[in-house]
């Protein structure tokens, strides 16, 4: 079983996922950001931004991928849905330095909105994975809010 350790900044949330427990590997530094500096974006809207991948040998990343993506929180079961995914290896023609500083762009969907309820909460993110060897991979979030749904309040009684 691997290790899971994380972080959070901010709306950056960074999970390295280590299979082979026990090997020293410099854990890479993962960044992405977001063109519009307002964390709110309208459905349709271009979502634009960029990542890079430091701190790590460029050897040592197998694959990226990048998904733009919703998920749940909250009570009942959590679900997860993909709106946009690239994947990049050394060998498929795309990127040729995987660590280097690339910019992603995806059109919006109209739904599902982003939502903060009381018993669930819809998010959307920007997700970068990045496979290195020796069986680990590490996983950095960028949260941002898809339209503008009011907030839910519980009902006083």
């Amino acid at each position: 079983m691997g290790t899971v350790c994380g972080f959070e900044t901010g709306s950056m949330k960074t999970l390295v996922h280590n299979h082979a427990v026990g090997r020293f590997m410099r854990e890479p530094l993962c960044s992405i950001v977001l063109d519009k500096s307002q964390r709110i974006h309208q459905p349709g809207e271009m979502l634009r931004g960029e990542y890079q991948i430091d701190a790590v040998d460029p050897a040592d990343i197998l694959a990226v991928e990048l998904s733009v993506l919703w998920y749940t929180e909250g009570k009942g079961d959590e679900d997860l849905a993909v709106h946009y995914f690239e994947r990049h290896t050394p060998d498929d023609g795309g990127p040729p330095m995987l660590h280097e500083l690339h910019r992603f762009e995806v059109v919006l969907p109209n739904s599902p909105l982003s939502y903060e309820g009381v018993l669930i909460k819809l998010r959307w993110c920007v997700r970068l994975r990045v496979f290195l060897r020796q069986g680990k991979d590490v996983i950095a979030e960028r949260d941002f809010q898809l339209g503008e749904v009011p907030y839910a309040r519980p009902v006083k009684t």
